[in-house]
Order: structure tokens, then C-alpha cells, then sequence
């Protein structure tokens, strides 16, 4: 098996891409002398590509402002939650007319409060799989588990007059294992009261980019970067793949 596999992968790393077989095959020389846009085929041999780690290559990017970041890891994320659990929930801001909330402490040795915020529809509590939530002070694990059950998860913090949203290093929404990142030059974060005109709706489908519209929020794409380097006997060329 492991040498059928090893020719196979031989075989992978020689095949000749067919695409425009219309077209003859252009030195990478006069092209790197055209100007854009045109349409090549080209036979070329890969130099280099980056990230060398596949990972690496996926970015958030912003359609608004056109800029590209690094997807934030999961150190950053329980830092921002460690941070946001330091403030108590408000018990002013608890059981609103569209959400129904429950409170306990945890009986770790440096306790903490935490607040769970279900959203209502029709002054009725959902299925947990149509439930949006909202969650004070909860560590990365407990929130792991709660996208688990619930449709959506949203990080929040008190405030004196309402719930808000974390910093935007942190995803602003969790639905299932996919987390929704916010532009911070973009976005102008709105309370969480504005989510009460969801609730409302007939059939609230809680989707990240109504969501997001909402609360103000201009929506992070997950996008692909590559960079390769190609040669043949005449130049060098950089191509780049971006795609959703």
C-alpha cells in the first residue's frame, strides 16, 4: 500500500495543468514585460509557495476597507474572556421583556460569576437548537460546550444601561464551530438590545450577517491566500490565489 501511495504521489507531482488548451504557452519573460489584464498559459516549474503551513493560509478579510488579518488563536480569545469575566454581570440588566436570564458562581478556588442571557421569541423560550445566547463571563471551554446545544453564542459583558459585545480580537458571534470576526476600523458595535428586532421577527433564522447588520458590525470573511513562485528558463514570476 505505502508504495502504490509513493507512486501515486509521483505521479501528483508531475501532471500538467490542461487549462486553455486554446492558448500556446507564453515564455514567463514577455509577460512579466505585458501589461495587465491578459490571459496565458504558461509551463513553469514551482520555486517556492508561502505559507509553508496550509493554516497559515487562511486570513480575515475585510470587503469594506480591503484589509487582511491574521484569524486571532485561541490564547487571545480566553485572554479577552479572562479579562471580560473580571467585571460582574449586572443584575439590573437581568429577565428584559426578550430575554430570560440565569445566574450562578462557580466553586472554583477564585470564584466567578456567570450570566446566561436566552433569547426569547413570542415571550417564549426555543428549542436550544433555534436559541441564541448570550453569555457573561464564561471560559473557552464552557463556551465550547454551549455552541454544542445552543444555535448561536455571544460573548458579552455588562455595562450600566445594557449588554455589549467584547473586544472585536474575539469573535462577536459562535455558531456551531465556525467563529465571526467584526472589523474593528469598520465596525461601530451597537448594544445588544438591537437584537430584539430579530427576536420579533415571525421566524427568527438568526443568521451571523443579519446578525452582524444588527449590532453594527461589518462581517469578516474567512478567505485563502497563497503566493507562489514560478520559473522557467527565461524569469520568475509571483502568482497569488485569494479565494473564498
Amino acid at each position: 500500500d505505502l508504495e502504490l501511495h509513493l507512486q501515486r504521489c509521483q505521479q501528483l507531482s508531475v501532471t500538467v495543468l490542461t487549462d486553455h488548451q486554446d492558448l500556446s504557452t507564453t515564455e514567463l519573460k514577455t509577460i512579466t514585460n505585458s501589461t495587465a489584464p491578459q490571459q496565458y498559459r504558461i509551463r513553469a516549474k514551482l520555486r517556492t509557495y508561502k505559507p509553508q503551513k496550509l493554516h497559515q493560509s487562511v486570513k480575515l478579510h475585510c470587503s469594506k476597507c480591503n484589509s487582511l488579518q491574521e484569524v486571532p488563536d485561541r490564547d487571545d480569545f480566553d485572554f479577552i474572556l479572562h479579562g471580560s469575566a473580571s467585571t460582574a454581570p449586572n443584575p439590573e440588566l437581568h429577565n428584559t421583556s426578550w430575554y430570560e436570564s440565569v445566574t450562578w458562581t462557580t466553586q472554583e478556588q477564585k470564584e466567578r460569576e456567570i450570566a446566561i442571557h436566552f433569547v426569547k421569541h413570542d415571550e417564549m423560550l426555543q428549542h436550544p437548537e433555534d436559541t441564541l445566547i448570550m453569555i457573561e463571563g464564561g471560559t473557552l471551554k464552557e463556551i465550547g460546550k454551549l455552541t454544542k446545544r445552543f444555535k448561536c453564542v455571544i460573548p458579552v459583558r455588562s455595562t450600566e444601561d445594557d449588554l455589549e459585545l467584547l473586544d472585536l480580537s474575539a469573535p462577536f458571534l459562535l455558531k456551531g464551530n465556525v467563529k465571526y470576526y467584526g472589523c474593528k476600523q469598520c465596525s461601530t458595535p451597537k448594544p445588544m438590545k438591537n437584537l430584539s428586532s430579530i427576536a420579533a421577527e415571525q421566524q427568527p433564522s438568526w443568521e451571523p450577517t443579519e446578525i452582524a447588520q444588527v449590532l453594527g458590525i461589518e462581517l469578516l470573511q474567512y478567505v485563502f491566500i497563497m503566493k507562489f513562485t514560478l520559473v522557467d528558463e527565461t524569469a520568475s514570476l509571483n502568482a497569488y490565489l485569494f479565494d473564498y
